[in-house]
């Protein structure tokens, strides 16, 4: 039995979501770190609600009227760093992303997306306060360089898949050899706020992490950020199978995050807060767990066809598919 099949079923199940979002874009846009910037540095892919843009200076559940989420009333973005590979031939080709095994059939690459409470068996025994209106956070940083700083990072994680059921080990940076079943990113962001700032200068001072890593229980949140607030993860899967035989004969990574980053340690991800009036604390406040939570129990969902559906056209007019020169953004 799977590890997420346990959790499942363990007694009792109570709050937390799980749930897919296919792909929204890929392109280069940052309207947290780079705002307003066309193209922004390098390139992401982006899920969630259509409103997406270079600014995200608007409500995104007033400004949207489609989103790409299981559940129809979120309209959140979530971003990461694409994936590259680098053939010996020194060009580059776009990794394309895969389902997680959990979610429904049909969803178009995209994520899967986490908001747990204690764990990820049970809601605890404390308030979760959903995130207010405006709120946005960061977690990582590319330029991170180091492996010691990458290990501290709980939570930022690379998963060397057998199948897309694996979840162990977690590893800092990328593995160190082909895997059979493609390679996972994992992005866990800190769950203390401060109480007060949607945002800081950063995107990460307004908030705390006490995380033990995976989903485990978290810490007690400290004085100076003494709110919880639901613990938000990302899981990515790429697809690096159609690329093992290409492995250089060197046994060097092939394997490069789009802001040129072959070790992964700078591996980081973006969230901005859209939910629709009090849908994420109606669900924080309910006991159901994962699918358990849809169709209005207590939150609205919608079938795979209508999140494909939801895109959001590229800004940049730019070539991403196929065999490059050099990653997007990264040219000579």
């Amino acid at each position: 039995m799977k590890w997420y099949q346990v959790a499942a079923l363990a007694a009792p199940a109570q709050a937390a979501l799980r749930f897919g979002c296919s792909t929204l874009s890929i392109q280069r846009l940052d309207p947290l770190v780079e705002p307003g910037k066309l193209p922004s540095a390098h390139v992401h892919q982006i899920v969630g609600g259509n409103a997406f843009n270079a600014t995200m200076d608007e409500d995104p559940a007033q400004m949207a009227d489609c989103t790409t989420c299981t559940f129809s009333e979120d309209f959140s973005n979530y971003w990461t760093a694409a994936m590259y590979f680098k053939h010996s031939n020194g060009s580059y080709k776009q990794v394309p992303i895969m389902q997680n095994a959990a979610l429904p059939n049909g969803i178009n690459g995209g994520m899967t997306i986490y908001y747990t409470q204690q764990d990820f068996f049970s809601n605890g025994n404390q308030k979760i306060t959903a995130f207010p209106k405006g709120f946005r956070m960061v977690v990582g940083n590319p330029t991170t360089d180091s492996a010691d700083t990458a290990r501290d990072n709980v939570g930022l994680r690379f998963v060397c898949l057998q199948d897309k059921n694996t979840r162990f080990p977690e590893l800092p940076d990328f593995p160190p050899r082909p895997c059979r079943g493609g390679i996972m990113t994992v992005h866990h962001f800190p769950a203390c706020w401060n109480g007060k700032d949607v945002d800081s200068p950063n995107h990460q001072d307004h908030m705390y992490s006490t995380s033990r890593g995976a989903f485990q229980n978290a810490g007690p949140c400290p004085a100076s950020h003494p709110v919880r607030m639901p613990q938000v993860a990302y899981e990515t899967l790429w697809d690096t199978t159609q690329f093992n035989n290409m492995w250089p004969s060197d046994g060097s990574n092939p394997f490069f995050l789009s802001y040129d980053d072959n070790k992964g340690y700078g591996t980081h991800a973006d969230y901005l807060f859209g939910w629709k009036d009090d849908s994420l604390q109606r669900a924080m406040d309910s006991n159901c767990m994962f699918n358990a939570c849809e169709n209005g129990r207590p939150l609205k969902s919608q079938g795979v066809q209508a999140m494909n559906r939801c895109q959001v056209k590229s800004k940049i007019q730019e070539r991403l598919d196929g065999w490059l020169d050099h990653m997007p953004g990264m040219g000579m």
